[in-house]
């Protein structure tokens, strides 16, 4: 199972030997974006290049919390558990600034895992978009509260009365970028030596949350970035005593962390296929049927983007979050946003991905349903110019309440099985069920206070 080139083997040993650097850290995203990896010995890995890894493949059957997920066909102990090939990404290598003697290389799930891998999927959508004579570009935008906590204080305190780093409502701030400049800096560099650049990065309304949006670029390369981003995120806060969260929901007092997707389609031999100015809204018919395809999808997909029972307690009005299948031009109140670039920047904003997305299968869901809409040249409804949560929406296109919902939605999809795959699809459905399961199981400070006394 080759993985590299000659040229580029050649290239890799010869920077490894000028650095004299003796192990390599390897890693996979698995389904819930976390980064599992390990370090090998150089020699190992230069034979990898070649020949490829193995993961135990339980990396795709348990959850989060290293639990075993137990309704899987992939794997369990029915199947006891063997090697997934894993094959070694070249182009993805990135030096970890804090670990000068090693070098990172992402890699992906081969041969019958490849199937339910992630980044796997995402490129499978990407070649669907290739074979219809287009390339995508794509960005990412996270919000993130940042704490004055560990690891191992935030679990003394069993996640209350958690300190923010910083107090108070103050977004754009001036004075607060400044007096923790040095943090910020060290992000901004750190964003640029691991290639997931920051476009911008500024405070956000809340005690210690701010937004980082990261620089456009093709879609998987976008999504390396952004789940990179996420992961050094919160490595460089928990080298400086500080935590990171990414959740879409970690308080009832605040609004929930957004993942914003920017999206667009270029034409290969070059020029804008969104961008038509004869066009209503400068809006060419692909740019509205590919809007009109993550309309009519989004409810059958939510799962793929929404995947946490947390993510459900964002969605809901007048938090800045969508909670129907609608859009608008320039409409921050919509799922989907038009954004007039002209034809360099037109582009689309799918706003109902929260912090806590898989970027690998939120880029999935959002480009693949775009995708579908041209090729079944799919209408979408009126844009909607007014504030898209006072409305009423009609019920097909109300959002899924619930993990569970969404999973059932996304389980019944005949567009999804057709764009990544029914094993992908039962696969992923799976694992959706046993988190809304496992979360079935804990009792809530909410019901205690509710029932303890009262009922």
């Amino acid at each position: 199972m080759a993985t590299a080139n000659n040229e580029q083997k050649a290239a890799i040993a010869a920077m490894l030997n000028e650095r004299g650097i003796e192990h390599v850290k390897v890693g996979v995203f698995d389904g819930d974006a976390i980064l599992r990896g390990k370090y090998i010995h150089r020699d190992k890995f230069l034979s990898a290049l070649d020949k490829g890894l193995a993961f135990c493949d339980v990396v795709l059957g348990w959850d989060s919390n290293d639990q075993l997920i137990d309704n899987l066909k992939f794997t369990g102990w029915h199947t006891a558990f063997p090697d997934a090939p894993i094959r070694v990404l070249p182009e993805t290598q990135r030096d970890i600034p804090f670990e000068p003697k090693t070098a990172l290389f992402l890699c992906e799930f081969a041969g019958r895992a490849e199937a339910v891998c992630p980044r796997a999927t995402l490129r499978r959508v990407l070649a669907r978009a290739a074979s219809m004579g287009y390339s995508v570009s794509a960005a990412a935008e996270f919000e993130f509260f940042v704490f004055s906590e560990t690891p191992d204080s935030v679990r003394a305190k069993h996640y209350q009365d958690l300190q923010p780093m910083t107090p108070g409502f103050f977004g754009y701030s001036v004075l607060r970028n400044t007096v923790h400049s040095g943090l910020y800096q060290e992000l901004l560099d750190l964003s640029q030596a691991m290639r997931f650049p920051i476009e911008g990065l500024h405070t956000e309304t809340g005690p210690g949350v701010l937004e980082a949006a990261l620089c456009h670029c093709e879609a998987l390369e976008a999504a390396d970035r952004a789940a990179l981003f996420k992961t050094f995120t919160k490595v460089l806060a928990q080298r400086h005593g500080l935590m990171a969260t990414f959740m879409a929901k970690w308080s009832n007092k605040y609004p929930g962390q957004s993942g914003h997707l920017h999206m667009s389609l270029q034409k290969q031999g070059g020029g804008s296929v969104f961008h038509d100015p004869s066009k209503p809204h400068d809006m060419s018919d692909a740019m509205r049927w590919f809007v009109g395809g993550q309309q009519a999808l989004m409810p059958e997909l939510l799962s793929m983007v929404a995947c946490t029972v947390n993510s459900y307690s964002r969605l809901i009005p007048g938090y800045w979050a969508p909670t129907s299948a609608t859009w608008g031009v320039e409409n921050r109140t919509t799922a989907l946003r038009v954004i007039r670039g002209g034809p360099h920047s037109q582009r689309v904003e799918y706003r109902i991905a929260a912090a806590d997305i898989n970027p690998y299968l939120a880029l999935a869901a959002s480009i693949g349903s775009g995708l579908w809409g041209i090729e079944h040249r799919i209408e979408p409804d009126a844009p909607i110019a007014a504030n898209a949560y006072a409305l009423e929406h009609a019920a097909e296109r109300r959002l899924p309440g619930s993990l569970h919902e969404a999973a059932q939605r996304l389980a019944a999809s005949s567009a999804a099985r057709e764009l990544f795959g029914a094993e992908f699809v039962e696969h992923h459905v799976a694992t959706r069920q046993w988190e809304e399961r496992e979360f079935r199981k804990a009792i809530t400070d909410w019901e205690l206070s509710r029932y303890f006394e009262i009922i």
